[in-house]
């Protein structure tokens, strides 16, 4: 465990140090501007693959520079080299798009971890395509010094951005695992009569928090807590998009279709539980998990 406390405890420094809060804030303001509210931003957060989007892009980029690393070492074709240099770094425009995309929408300790992370990822590509011009104007060695330094400050960024995803949480789905925390069957939540009509409330149905909005005798049941970063879904905002009611989270404005609880907006990627209902005769509210 001690060979490991090194790196972890820079991570741990960079989560609370407001040294670059500044640039930071500065810059998450911008990319949210720049990158609106509608299908560009969807994409680049992964809404329409139901998956974050950035993640599988950074795997190849990695991955032709991690290979080019093992054609170096073995002396191989140095134009297959070249190719797989050349690929990881025309990769790199839409995986820095997607990556800040998402860093623009996380919790300021997450943003900090990732700004860092995102300057080291900016200097390997530096490294990279100096490697490139170096073998394309006929400099081997020089190029493949540049490579393997180009390699070790991607493994850097590659390591904080393991942090942001496994410690902090960060495009994990952090809506409950219903079928875990609640039995199969129905469930007494509460009766209709003590819910307000046309506002949404939270509810408690054993260890998690339920969103609940009745209208007339209709009642919508989902997880409460939002999948993109846990924020409170009942305190978020009733809309209505091309005939779809949906609620916004307060948080960071994903939005998911109050009829089945699936994305309409990111960052969230992952769909809200939604609960089946039904009333007893004596008015009492029941639930249970979905079956989708």
């Amino acid at each position: 465990m001690r060979a490991f406390a090194g790196p972890v405890a820079l991570a741990d420094r960079l989560e609370k140090s407001k040294a670059m809060d500044r640039p930071v804030r500065a810059l998450a303001k911008t990319v949210r501007r720049r990158v609106g509210r509608g299908l560009l931003r969807d994409v680049l957060h992964g809404v329409p693959m139901g998956e974050p989007l950035h993640p599988p892009l950074a795997t190849v980029s990695l991955g032709c520079w991690l290979s080019t690393a093992v054609l170096d070492v073995a002396r191989a074709d140095p134009r297959a080299a070249r190719l797989l240099l050349a690929t990881g770094i025309a990769n790199a425009l839409p995986t820095a798009a997607a990556g800040l995309t998402d860093w623009s929408s996380l919790h300021r300790e997450q943003q900090r971890v990732g700004f860092v992370h995102m300057l080291a990822n900016m200097t390997a590509l530096g490294l990279f395509s100096a490697s490139l011009l170096a073998r394309v104007g006929g400099h081997e060695r020089p190029g493949r010094m540049l490579s393997f330094a180009g390699l070790a400050v991607g493994g850097l960024g590659a390591y904080l951005g393991g942090h942001l995803a496994y410690r902090q949480a960060a495009g994990a789905n952090h809506a409950p695992q219903i079928k875990h925390l609640v039995p199969l069957g129905w469930h007494d939540l509460c009766l209709l009569r003590d819910l307000p009509e046309g506002r949404p409330v939270s509810r408690r149905l054993g260890y998690i928090q339920l969103f609940v909005l009745r209208k007339g005798e209709a009642v919508t049941v989902l997880a409460d807590r939002c999948p993109h970063l846990a924020g409170p879904l009942h305190q978020g905002k009733l809309v209505t998009e091309d005939g779809e009611s949906c609620v916004v989270c307060p948080w960071h404005g994903s939005a998911f279709r109050l009829s089945d609880g699936s994305v309409r907006h990111g960052p969230a990627t992952a769909p809200a539980p939604v609960f089946e209902t039904r009333l007893r005769r004596d008015g009492t509210l029941q639930v249970r998990p979905g079956l989708t």
